[in-house]
């Protein structure tokens, strides 16, 4: 009885992994309605310029992220030394992830004329809530693993020092590129408004995604180094512990990897005409 519990608590914490993944499949519909709006209205030339301004920057301060992996990968060996070969890929995909936020946070503002008086779009209207406050959840879970394992001994000062800043900073960006995107007025070229929506909606959804990978995939690893730690010392009765936190631990991985795929094809980015329908 008691395998069949663990197997079934196994399955059950695997769930919110599978639901997470199927809202970011149901945010490609809205990937799509942007990106045919955009292609079906003549822009202006204005709105035109905006586009290949917007993604040039993007392009250019992503570049940015190997830089910052680099130097992630430099600062682990100078931390834990042979021990750092093993962060030498986490380094990298945290840079990665860096400049993608980096790239949405520091997005020139459109040269368009405003609409008077400026309108504030809902939340809602830019990224389903559910990914925004699934971004924040990992993010605080996360924060609170790390620092209880730093504090159980199963985690040293450096690693835990690293993984608190990173994700303090990849949130902090996040809800700053998100809040930009919340108090930018709309143009007042009719013509140019769908593509202003598109460029809130392609911010929304990359950002909550660059965090919310930044917060999983750690997240998980934490949960799996703890639930096979206190694996190894469990006594009588409390065999289901390390096991959730093994299961939690997979599915958080999982739901990063998962949200990393669909970031990916979020990256590509808007285009004119027949060319963005395709």
């Amino acid at each position: 009885m008691g395998r069949l519990i663990a197997f079934v608590l196994f399955i059950a914490l695997l769930v919110p992994a599978a639901a997470l993944g199927r809202a970011w499949s149901l945010a490609a519909g809205r990937r799509a309605v942007a990106a045919a709006a955009v292609g079906f209205v003549e822009l202006s030339p204005a709105g035109s310029a905006e586009l290949s301004r917007q993604a040039a920057h993007g392009r250019r301060v992503r570049q940015l992220g190997w830089v910052l992996g680099l130097a992630g990968i430099v600062a682990s060996v100078v931390l834990f030394a042979e021990a750092s070969v093993f962060l030498w890929l986490p380094a990298l995909a945290a840079g990665l992830l860096a400049g993608v936020l980096l790239a949405e946070v520091t997005r020139p503002r459109p040269r368009w004329a405003v609409a008077r008086p400026a309108r504030r779009p809902a939340r809602g209207e830019q990224v389903s809530l559910v990914l925004l406050w699934s971004m924040r959840a990992a993010m605080v879970g996360e924060l609170v693993t790390a620092v209880l394992l730093g504090s159980s001994g199963h985690l040293s000062d450096a690693a835990l020092t690293a993984l608190v800043v990173t994700a303090v900073l990849g949130w902090l960006l996040a809800e700053v590129a998100l809040a930009r995107v919340f108090f930018r007025p709309l143009p007042a070229e009719g013509a140019d408004v769908p593509v202003d929506e598109a460029q809130r909606t392609w911010t929304a959804h990359l950002v909550v995604a660059g965090a919310s990978v930044l917060a999983l995939i750690p997240l998980g690893v934490l949960l799996l180094v703890a639930g096979l730690d206190i694996g190894d010392e469990v006594r009588d009765g409390a065999g289901l512990l390390p096991v959730a936190l093994v299961a939690g631990g997979f599915g958080a991985v999982a739901a990063g990897l998962a949200v990393a795929v669909y970031l990916l094809t979020w990256l590509r980015p808007l285009r004119q005409g027949a060319a963005a329908l395709a």
